[in-house]
């Protein structure tokens, strides 16, 4: 009798599991979570830490997390190995998309249409969730993958694509630690997710098909790296598409 009632549990526990992973993939939406980052800026690492978290309880759903180490920190005892004028650019771009008087760490950036200050958790969660609601006209997807000494090329396609789009595709590593030495931070050993190490960023021009490339950042291997693209409206910012690749091997 017991074996009875424990094989059965099981079966309830599968079709619980098959249930949730249904809902799951039946979301219409997605959500693209930018954050904008310094391992020199004291009140950065809870924002690290809370999008590691988001991406470990969002791992099967449509949620994308890019992380950008901004330069503006560099200057200031702590040199980010990570950093670089392009993300700090990106991130002044949505000032002006947003608004914003200035820019700020921790800050992020959500299908390119809110943001908030990058360690509100209770911020994030909702936004995500509401954004995972949304139904979205257009699809992307990526294939074509092939890997050189040099770097990564890649095709892309996409359906219901006007002009005025531009298709940015990021190369992300998964994971890293830093042993901080200095500046804010200093003494600190601090854990890294989704990290931008390089990005490329192209005028879709209205057509629904391309390719593109990308050179390997140094010190990392292609299998610690993955791929995320999005598509974005010239004009506003707002993300209108998303996919990724979460392994190059």
């Amino acid at each position: 009798m017991k074996a009875i009632i424990f094989a059965g549990l099981l079966v309830v526990m599968s079709m619980l599991a098959g249930w949730r992973r249904g809902l799951t993939a039946a979301e219409p939406g997605f959500a693209v979570v930018e954050l904008f980052t310094s391992e020199g800026c004291s009140s950065c690492p809870p924002a690290d830490e809370l999008v590691a978290q988001i991406q470990k309880e969002d791992k099967d759903r449509s949620v994308f997390i890019l992380a950008y180490h901004v330069d503006y920190w560099d200057r200031l005892g702590w040199k980010d190995g990570f950093s670089s004028p392009v993300y700090t650019g990106r991130q002044r771009q949505y000032a002006s998309w947003l608004r914003l008087s200035s820019v700020y760490t921790p800050q992020i950036v959500v299908n390119g249409k809110k943001e908030f200050v990058g360690s509100d958790a209770k911020t994030l969660r909702a936004t995500v969730e509401s954004d995972l609601k949304a139904t979205g006209a257009v699809r992307l997807s990526l294939g074509g993958l092939r890997t050189d000494a040099r770097g990564l090329e890649w095709s892309w396609q996409a359906g219901g694509v006007k002009k005025g789009v531009s298709l940015v595709v990021a190369l992300v590593q998964r994971s890293a630690l830093t042993s901080v030495k200095a500046g804010e931070n200093g003494g600190k050993t601090l854990s890294h997710v989704q990290i931008v190490r390089g990005m490329t960023v192209a005028d879709t021009d209205g057509r629904e098909s391309g390719s593109g490339r990308i050179d390997w950042p140094g010190g990392v291997r292609s299998g610690d790296m993955g791929l995320i693209a999005f598509l974005q409206d010239k004009g506003s910012g707002e993300i209108i598409a998303a996919t990724r690749i979460e392994k190059i091997i």
